[in-house]
């Protein structure tokens, strides 16, 4: 009995040593085990989370068996203070090393936005105030001082914002998405003034926008389109009005009903292409880059004249005798 002094610490240090690998061994399991979601889950980080608050939130919804882990794998990594705010998607199948690298990287959810082709101004401002993850700060500004509201140049907002896809995380401004898609706007209008058709009638970019946002109403065939240019490029040319029907529909604003009558067309809007000739002061709608390429580079002919053919596409005619015919045959086959 003289060894039990020696024996009993040994003995304590070796269940001690065996207690510990049985944990180091569950801690090594716990970072390779998935998370016990069955499903794609989105957990946000809120601001002023510390990881401790985030483990524990994760346990409480059921995802995370053991919050010690997430800790001390993020303590062993120095990434415990790391953690960056957002929303974050969680597939099955998630181990916690991933998520906490998921988290450290900050790859939250990504939104989406799409402003359409064709869309005017306060068509894309109902769809950004009606997302509901985008943060609103512009209800109740009036269409005529956006720009000064979003620190642009002042001047009219119509046409100046690019339509296209805009990916964004939750809570972003609309300020932000907005100011996107007028520099992206402005991108597009002067790489492809850059590269422009020599001598078209067309002094600067902005009138290039004003025409591609009347080449976007005109027709939804982007096929079409250069040939839509070019008989206004042509009618431009020869000092002829451009008589859009889109440039009255917007002139007339809240009274449009889905029709145009005669007394319409003589209506003495700024708008009215045919009252007046040129182009009307600002664009009608947001031109996508099709329209733009195609009003710089307008397909050669000699037609003057279009009207719809009742199939979505147009029927082009060099005289008016031509066009005449070609409205007749549309005007025909709408009242079959």
């Amino acid at each position: 009995m003289k060894y039990w002094h020696v024996a009993l610490p040994i003995a304590l240090l070796l269940g001690m040593a065996a207690s510990a690998f049985g944990l180091w061994q569950q801690y090594q399991q716990g970072l390779q085990t998935p998370l016990a979601n069955t499903r794609t889950v989105t957990f946000e980080v809120r601001k002023g989370d510390n990881l401790k608050t985030v483990a524990a939130r994760l346990r409480q919804k059921g995802w995370l068996q053991q919050p010690l882990w997430l800790r001390a794998w993020a303590y062993q990594q120095k990434a415990a203070h790391k953690i960056k705010a957002g929303e974050y998607q969680i597939p099955p199948g998630t181990t916690i090393k991933e998520l906490l690298a998921m988290m450290v990287a900050g790859k939250v959810k990504q939104y989406k936005i799409t402003l359409v082709e064709g869309w005017t101004v306060k068509q894309a401002l109902s769809a950004i105030q009606a997302h509901s993850a985008i943060q609103h700060t512009l209800y109740g500004v009036p269409v005529e001082k956006l720009l000064e509201k979003l620190d642009l140049p002042v001047g009219h907002p119509e046409g100046r914002f690019f339509p296209d896809t805009y990916f964004f995380v939750k809570n972003t401004s609309d300020r932000e998405i907005l100011r996107r898609a007028y520099a992206k706007m402005a991108e597009v209008l002067a790489k492809e003034w850059q590269a422009r058709q020599p001598d078209l009638p067309l002094k600067k970019p902005y009138e290039a926008l004003i025409l591609a946002s009347i080449v976007e109403k005109e027709t939804g065939k982007v096929a079409e389109q250069p040939q839509i240019a070019g008989v206004f490029i042509r009618r431009l040319q020869m000092g002829m009005r451009l008589q859009s029907d889109p440039t009255v529909i917007y002139g007339m604003g809240n009274e449009y009903q889905g029709d145009i009558r005669y007394r319409d067309l003589r209506r003495d809007t700024p708008y009215n292409t045919y009252v007046h000739a040129g182009l009307p002061p600002t664009p009608i709608a947001l031109p996508g880059r099709s329209a733009l390429h195609a009003v710089l580079h307008p397909q050669p002919g000699k037609a003057l004249y279009f009207v719809a053919n009742g199939e979505g596409g147009h029927v082009f005619s060099a005289t008016l005798k031509e066009h005449n015919r070609a409205v007749a045959r549309y005007l025909k086959q709408t009242r079959r």
